[in-house]
């Protein structure tokens, strides 16, 4: 019978396996700035083994060890200091409480999941082409950009200031809108992305809890989690097959089309006062499911950030 093994048993034996630092800090020098180091004794060792019945303490000033027992000058120790912090307040004894039942726990694979459902490389698919066909269109955008700029370096010496002046205004203005529609078309790429995961995710959870019912299990832990674990517990087959039954599709919103977005009512505000408008207008509603949510294991990468104007001239000619 395989037992799980515990993360806490092996990061104890690794830490005792580590050197003690005590043995490890003994016979070195240690330099610090600013101080004089010690001139260490040059004098050779004996071998004289004294009675210990006999020793006695050297006189302070006399024979030729008194200036090698001298302590070598430097400043004071300097005082260790501990944060004083205020007493542990007096708990009171809680009534005793219900005991929870016997863990029964199941095991499952979060992304091997995603890679599994049909719903979710399909929204790989449709949004990895937008993203790719957003960062082709900013990579022609910076080449026009580079195009014009060389083409006023190039002409420069047959334009008059207010020319010169005109043409660069209008390469930065050309930039500054450029970036400003790439931000909208990230942002509603993402978005897409978030709306056709949030879909996945919503029924995942809901098949993981009709499996964990049907197994009598009350305690889903993630793989990644666990050390190690016997095949009976692993539900992520099971898991992804139903999840490719009950949901083999999502929808996911047109190219360039904004998602179904609701006013979300903040936490403490009463029903009679109309929603706060979120201070940026950009920003995913609260409850969205995100990149570090688990359902987004299987999601395309990031798409590139908008470009920035390669050495963009600046006005009045500088």
């Amino acid at each position: 019978m395989r037992f799980p093994l515990s993360l806490g048993v092996l990061l104890g034996a690794a830490i005792l396996t580590q050197t003690t630092p005590g043995r490890a800090q003994q016979g070195q020098d240690w330099f610090v700035p600013g101080q004089q180091q010690p001139q260490k004794s040059t004098a050779p060792r004996t071998n004289t083994h004294v009675n210990p019945r006999n020793a006695q303490p050297p006189a302070a000033g006399v024979g030729a060890g008194a200036e090698a027992a001298a302590p070598p000058p430097g400043p004071p120790p300097q005082q260790q200091m501990q944060l004083q912090l205020p007493p542990v307040p007096q708990l009171p004894p809680l009534p005793k409480g219900p005991a929870p039942p016997a863990a029964v726990i199941g095991v499952l694979g979060v992304p091997e999941v995603m890679r599994a459902s049909t719903a979710a490389q399909e929204v790989e698919r449709a949004i990895g082409g937008r993203r790719a066909k957003l960062n082709q269109d900013a990579q022609k955008e910076q080449a026009a950009w580079r195009d014009m700029q060389q083409a006023l370096v190039n002409e420069r010496s047959k334009l008059n200031p207010e020319q010169i002046r005109a043409r660069e205004r209008a390469l930065q203005d050309r930039i500054t809108n450029a970036q400003r529609q790439f931000r909208d078309r990230n942002r509603i790429i993402q978005e897409e992305g978030q709306y056709a995961l949030g879909q996945i995710e919503q029924t995942l959870v809901a098949v993981i809890r009709q499996i964990s019912e049907s197994r009598g299990m009350n305690l889903v832990l993630h793989r990644q989690q666990v050390a190690l674990n016997v095949n009976e517990f692993d539900i992520t087959a099971e898991v992804a097959g139903e999840l490719n039954k009950v949901l083999p599709s999502v929808t996911i919103p047109a190219e360039g089309q904004e998602p179904p977005m609701v006013p979300v009512k903040p936490p403490g505000q009463p029903s009679g006062q109309p929603p706060v408008a979120a201070a940026n207008p950009g920003a995913v509603p609260a409850g969205t499911p995100s990149a570090g949510t688990p359902s987004a294991a299987g999601a395309p990468p990031a798409a590139t950030p908008p470009p920035t104007a390669p050495g963009a001239p600046v006005a009045n000619g500088k």
